[in-house]
């Protein structure tokens, strides 16, 4: 149905947030003609599920969402590698997954990206492979035969053609591409490069040395010509989209400052699984929704899609809320509490009261934990409220406080 003002103030009178909102206007205009009537009713409905699915005052969210994502961990499979999309490339799930994201580590064991492409890179192969080669580290073992000769110390370089062609498709002819290479190896090695022939590149130490020509061996093998040096392979693999049918690369490693500058990435869909890296490229709400999305995906890979998001999103405003990355463990989340015994109840117990008794620090007691520790009533629920009756007056009135 068409959006009138109507509809719209029927719709924005609502309690909803901008989000629901829209999802309401969405649907509303996949539907046939309603009456305002009808709109009216399904605003109302959708607002009373909203108003009831929120929490209630004073319950305790945090104890809820440890519960919800704690108890079906527990029935995690040991199966923890997963095939990303494409089975030539494994990355960690599972309960491993889960730790690494919760404990906010710096890389994870298996960074890959997930690369969507634009226009015409998305639906032809050979422009897409355009993208692979600049994404893909090239190094030389993957371009020719490399051969030493200890007679006239000399390191050679049989480069081969159909490589060289197919990882520079727009390079303007291949002797280009061998002065690169060479100019490539004198910059890095510091040797001069001699080409006795179109395809073969040359060079040796300074002063006649087995130890250096073997040293420059080594050291040539890890040069990277072109490409990102952390991504050492590319998967490209045609499959069903929101946008259709269209190309998709997967990666082993993970840079996304450097491929999102790339031509023909779509940086709009293109993501990693390093919650550290997006939120250096992206920011902090890139991060906490990849928060979210890593351990949902995570727990759905494992069959356990009954979790409800919300606690995930929890999880992820605890880690995210002072805009750095924190992890929910004694070096981030709970080894910051105010609480000295809440602090000491979660690990290293005794460091935790030393170094408090040594700053006299005091403990109002706020918190489930330590009231739990020194037996007092919990301030949750009915237990946050402060009503008390008082003693009878002389007049046989009560009165409350």
């Amino acid at each position: 149905m068409e959006i009138t003002e109507d509809v719209r103030a029927l719709v924005e009178d609502t309690e909803l947030p901008r989000r629901l909102k829209d999802d309401v206007y969405e649907r509303l205009e996949s539907h046939g003609d309603l009456t305002l009537e009808q709109v009216d009713d399904i605003a109302k409905a959708v607002e009373s599920k909203y108003v009831d699915t929120r929490v209630d005052p004073l319950d305790p969210v945090g104890t809820v969402s440890a519960q919800s994502i704690g108890e079906p961990g527990t029935q995690m499979t040991m199966n923890t590698f997963h095939y990303a999309g494409v089975a030539e490339i494994d990355v960690t799930q599972g309960l491993p997954r889960l730790i690494e994201l919760v404990d906010a580590r710096k890389e994870p064991d298996t960074p890959m990206m997930t690369i969507h492409l634009e226009d015409e890179y998305a639906e032809e192969r050979e422009r897409a492979h355009e993208v692979v080669w600049e994404i893909e580290s090239t190094k030389i073992l993957q371009l020719g035969d490399v051969s030493t000769n200890v007679a006239d110390m000399l390191v050679q370089v049989d480069l081969n053609e159909d490589t060289l062609e197919e990882r520079w498709p727009t390079a303007d002819n291949l002797e280009s591409v061998v002065t690169d290479i060479a100019s490539t190896i004198e910059s890095k090695l510091g040797v001069e490069v001699q080409t006795p022939a179109p395809t073969v590149v040359q060079f040796g130490p300074d002063e006649p040395s087995y130890r250096d020509l073997l040293q420059l061996v080594e050291e040539l093998r890890d040069i990277v010509f072109k490409g990102i040096e952390e991504i050492s392979r590319v998967v490209i693999r045609k499959e069903e989209t929101d946008e259709g049918e269209e190309f998709v690369l997967y990666t082993e490693g993970s840079e996304l400052g450097d491929v999102l500058g790339l031509d023909g990435v779509d940086a709009s869909r293109t993501t990693c699984n390093n919650i550290h890296e997006i939120h250096r490229q992206l920011g902090i709400e890139a991060a906490r929704e990849a928060i979210i999305n890593e351990t949902m995906n995570t727990l759905e890979e494992q069959g356990l899609d009954d979790v409800n998001i919300r606690h995930l999103m929890l999880v992820a405003d605890i880690m995210t809320n002072r805009g750095s990355i924190e992890s929910i463990g004694r070096h981030g989340i709970s080894g910051n509490k105010e609480s000295v015994l809440a602090r000491a109840a979660f690990e290293v117990t005794v460091n935790h009261l030393l170094d408090a008794a040594i700053h006299g620090e005091v403990d109002d007691l706020n918190g489930v934990t330590e009231n739990v520790i020194v037996g007092k009533p919990i301030k949750l629920g009915t237990g946050d409220v402060d009503l008390r009756m008082t003693a009878g007056r002389g007049d046989g009135a009560e009165e409350a406080d």
